[in-house]
């Protein structure tokens, strides 16, 4: 349907698709979508050499002026991902709603505008469409309360906001690449200076592993630090031993039962709740810590108040091997996380801020198919946040043994794997941390027997990254090589997907 010029009081959404030659369809789609379903409201597309819309009222092309009254008009604004169009909109006071060309579905040469929108999405600066639901679930907001639509155009002029908006956007597109400056670890204060140490509550989630709970306690029990260390024993799909507890002394060990949802995460979130400290630390059950650990970790909670999170190195024992795994860098940033899960950086090493949790990033992901994968996704909310600390010192023996929890439930990491993909769309940004997890993906449906999906995901992985390892192994295995005999072997060296 072409423009109509004639008297409209209806309120108008603006869709301004650009000039690129490559055909936007699914837009069009979406759009004609919306103006079939809410007839009170004008939808024009400005569709270039797309084909026009059959519902909405479209027209190919709008000089500048035009263009600028028709934004000025509208109540909101929908835009594709190119940069100028955007910047277009936000300087006539909209807050955008954009939906980034894919150039797997032909929309346009490469990835530009996923990675475009994606930084500017989680900046603030436009609101990202998926689907044609999300689309209209946000117009509808957007009729509905205007003011969180609108931006002050007086805020977006003047060759001071342009350098600053400039500046913006090449932060934002540039940091996932950065290494971060070295940031040398603080040198322990005088005890007389630092005062008392704090109490430290840790956090053991448990299921079916009395032996290895029991040794795991020992480690904690031995460690040389001064404060008190409270043990939390959480019983996940498990009757709760309360033979454990132990209220004597300055290593009072309590047993809970899990009060959240089954899993990891839940039984981690119920420590969390029923600490009482402001440090609290995480321990698998098959893991243990070397007697310095926890002191080494608190002297730097309490050099530097604003640290949120210190981890430590590991030694990885599997079967009649140990190797260790030490991350020599002393800061970890959001970027760092993206490239790599950094292996080193395990759960068990984790001493936190009880309030940065509760009360600020959240607490561990109850959402995550499985609890798989759960410690890496809170690494990456802490990290967004601020650098994560770390001792490049292996103060954590880490347990990899066939008794794992996770063994064999492939078809769980690869919806958790694809759940965080989908979670964190920064990962587009960087190739090599998004070879990486669809590699796994990749791995574990070969391993789940799904060989056309395990295909599929090691295509994208390759796409994504030609050199990633993952691809080729997740091959072997849908052709038929054991996984496990590949796991087995990597795991001897301390190594795995």
């Amino acid at each position: 349907m072409t423009e109509s010029h004639a008297r409209d009081d209806r309120p108008l959404v603006l869709v301004s698709i650009g000039t690129d030659h490559h055909p936007f369809d699914r837009l069009v789609d979406w759009v004609d979508a919306y103006a079939a379903d809410h007839p009170a409201v004008r939808c024009l597309v400005q569709h270039g050499g797309t084909r026009p819309p059959s519902v909405a009222e479209g027209v190919a092309f709008l000089d500048h002026d035009r263009l600028g009254a028709l934004m000025a008009e509208a109540a909101a604004v929908v835009t594709h991902g190119g940069p100028a169009t955007v910047t277009e909109a936000r300087r006539s006071g909209h807050l955008p709603i954009t939906v980034a060309r894919d150039p797997e579905l032909g929309e346009h040469v490469d990835d530009h505008q996923l990675r475009f929108v994606s930084r500017l999405d989680i900046a603030g600066m436009v609101r990202s469409c998926a689907s044609s639901q999300q689309l209209a679930a946000t117009l509808d907001k957007a009729l509905r309360q205007p003011t969180d639509f609108r931006l002050d155009p007086d805020a977006g002029t003047g060759p001071a906001a342009a350098a600053h908006r400039a500046g913006e956007l090449i932060d934002l597109l540039c940091s996932a690449g950065e290494e971060p400056a070295p940031r040398p670890l603080p040198r322990p204060r005088p005890a007389a200076a630092a005062g008392p140490w704090p109490d430290v509550t840790v956090v053991v989630p448990t299921r079916d592993r009395p032996e290895l709970l029991r040794r795991t306690l020992r480690s904690i029990t031995m460690q040389d630090y001064p404060g008190v260390v409270t043990t939390l024993v959480v019983y996940d799909h498990d009757d709760p031993d309360h033979a454990l507890s132990d209220d004597c002394g300055d290593r009072p060990v309590l047993v809970l039962g899990n009060t959240m949802s089954p899993g990891l995460a839940g039984a981690r979130n119920t420590g969390l709740l029923a600490a009482e400290t402001d440090l609290v630390a995480f321990c698998d059950d098959d893991d243990t810590w070397l007697p310095h650990k926890l002191r080494a970790q608190v002297e730097v909670m309490r050099a530097e108040p604003e640290t949120e999170i210190v981890c430590c190195g590991i030694r990885v024992a599997y079967d009649t091997t140990e190797r260790t795994r030490v991350l020599e860098r002393t800061a970890v940033t959001f970027a760092d996380l993206l490239r790599s899960r950094l292996t080193e950086l395990h759960p068990s090493t984790f001493l936190l801020r009880r309030d940065a949790l509760v009360h600020g990033c959240g607490m561990v992901s109850e959402e995550i198919p499985g609890s798989y994968g759960e410690d890496y996704e809170l690494l990456l909310r802490l990290a967004r946040r601020a650098p994560i600390r770390n001792l490049p010192d292996p103060a954590v023996r880490v347990l990899w043994h066939p008794r794992s929890h996770f063994t064999g439930r492939w078809q769980t990491v690869s919806a958790a794997l694809r759940w965080l993909l989908a979670e964190y769309p920064e990962f587009r940004l960087v190739p090599r941390g998004y070879a990486r997890v669809a590699g796994q993906i990749a791995f574990a449906e070969a391993a789940a027997g799904r060989r056309g999906a395990a295909l599929e995901w090691a295509l994208t992985t390759l796409r994504a990254r030609l050199l990633e390892p993952r691809a080729p192994l997740a091959v072997a295995v849908a052709c038929g090589l054991p996984a496990d005999a590949l796991l087995r072997t990597l795991h001897r060296r301390g190594k795995g997907i």
